[in-house]
């Protein structure tokens, strides 16, 4: 990511799903203005999720993904649908697409349920209306209302849901005339969600004119020519709320500090690249306030006390358990790499036991984690809010604890109530 782009993680997701050859590309081409996806009259032409960044007004930057028909068949149309279904847990507005010409049917009705679960706020834009008689539109429209009111009962669409898209969220449109696509657009619009984050990632730990040290270690780990970013978000954050930022090295940290409190200079907090932990820590005097990245990423988009509570479960360990140890974004890794290497290397440190670890990364987080004693998730800066909140709810739901990286490098390295004293709502519930 480009220091001048918006993050994809703060990014409204805008997604569109539909059946085959229902014209979910070509809406999505209309409704952008650009060729964003291919149109094919061949079914299956999108056989993955496609993810494009841009600015879309009104709503300005989003990121807007194309998925495969929720109707395919087959093996592989299988894995595709599932595919489809994956990209709810990161979906903020839906867009399901109707061939005018067909209707509804149980695909249809199947996602929508997913969206009504999920609190998912959703338009039904039925596409190809060209094709077919306002008349005849109108008619399918109150017959599919109709069918869903007989039905009634759990496992179909509630009336209610249906007879209000029909009177608010329900859209007739066709992408090959460019007919109601502006209207499509005010309409997504207005179901942009609003910020839900509880805390800022670090602008309520701070007041305007504090001075705010940010460690960043450059090992051969370290992206060339830029900060990665968590670090870009943090920097951004402090000058909103009118902060001062200092970043430096681990290695120049200590003189650092040395040089500010000769001159009367005191930081107000100290944030930290959680691999350095340990170095930061001992050169860090004790009445500066510490913490790390990935624990401000925890409390921003996440929940910070159940990765506190997580950490715990470290303790009980045994050989042969199952670690699970996740990354929401894939990179080039290197030989001790965090996840991979440096992480088991410190639980089996700590523990002094042997489980056995499973790495996932990007979309490739498993529904069932039932299997694991722990899951050790990244700080989720590349995930946003909706999916990482999503990730967590599985580990809860199967009560399995979870806890992130800068949470367990805390833990290991022994000091993890130190790491929490900036956020005295979770430090008071650590024995």
């Amino acid at each position: 990511m480009g220091m001048n782009q918006t993050p994809a993680s703060e990014r409204v997701h805008i997604s569109f799903f539909g059946r085959r050859n229902a014209g979910k590309s070509s809406v999505i081409n209309a409704v952008t203005g650009q060729d964003l996806a291919i149109v094919s009259d061949i079914k299956g032409t999108t056989t993955d999720p496609v993810y494009k960044t841009m600015e879309l007004l009104p709503l300005g930057p989003v990121m807007v993904i194309d998925t495969p028909g929720i109707d395919d068949e087959g093996e592989l149309g299988a894995l595709r649908v599932k595919k489809s279904y994956q990209v709810l847990n990161k979906t903020d507005i839906g867009v399901l697409v109707v061939d005018s010409t067909v209707g509804t049917g149980v695909p249809e009705e199947a996602l929508i349920r997913k969206f009504q679960d999920k609190g998912i706020p959703y338009v039904i834009a039925y596409n190809k209306c060209d094709l077919i008689s306002c008349e005849k539109m109108a008619l399918l429209r109150e017959q599919e209302i109709t069918s869903a009111n007989r039905k009634g009962g759990a496992g179909t669409v509630s009336h209610d849901i249906l007879t209000q898209d029909a009177d608010s969220h329900t859209i007739c449109v066709s992408a090959a005339k460019k007919t109601n696509i502006y209207e499509l657009k005010e309409m997504i619009a207005s179901l942009k969600p609003e910020d839900t984050h509880k805390y800022p990632l670090i602008g309520d730990l701070m007041s305007p004119l504090d001075l705010i040290i940010l460690v960043v270690p450059i090992d051969k780990a370290a992206p060339k020519g830029r900060l990665i970013l968590p670090q870009q978000q943090t920097i951004r954050d402090i000058l909103e709320h009118g902060g001062l930022s200092m970043v430096v090295r681990d290695t120049e940290l200590k003189d650092a500090l040395t040089n500010l409190l000769s001159k009367g200079i005191r930081p107000h907090l100290v944030v930290t690249d959680s691999q350095a932990f340990k170095r930061v820590s001992r050169d860090t005097p004790a009445d500066i306030p510490l913490t790390s990245f990935s624990i401000l990423f925890a409390r921003y988009k996440g929940d910070l006390k159940t990765a506190v509570e997580g950490a715990a479960a470290l303790r009980d360990i045994q050989d042969g358990d199952r670690i699970l140890i996740a990354e929401g974004c894939t990179h080039h890794r290197q030989c001790d790499d965090i996840g991979t290497f440096k992480i088991p290397n410190w639980i089996r440190q700590y523990t002094g036991k042997q489980p056995e670890f499973v790495f996932t990364s990007g979309t490739e987080f498993p529904d069932d984690v039932s299997a694991f004693k722990l899951v050790v998730h990244c700080g989720g800066c590349m995930l946003n809010e909706r999916e990482m909140k999503y990730r967590i709810a599985c580990c809860q739901d199967q009560h399995v604890p979870i806890t992130n990286y800068g949470i367990l490098i805390a833990q290991v390295t022994g000091i993890l109530k130190r790491s929490l004293e900036p956020f005295p709502e979770i430090y008071g519930i650590l024995p």
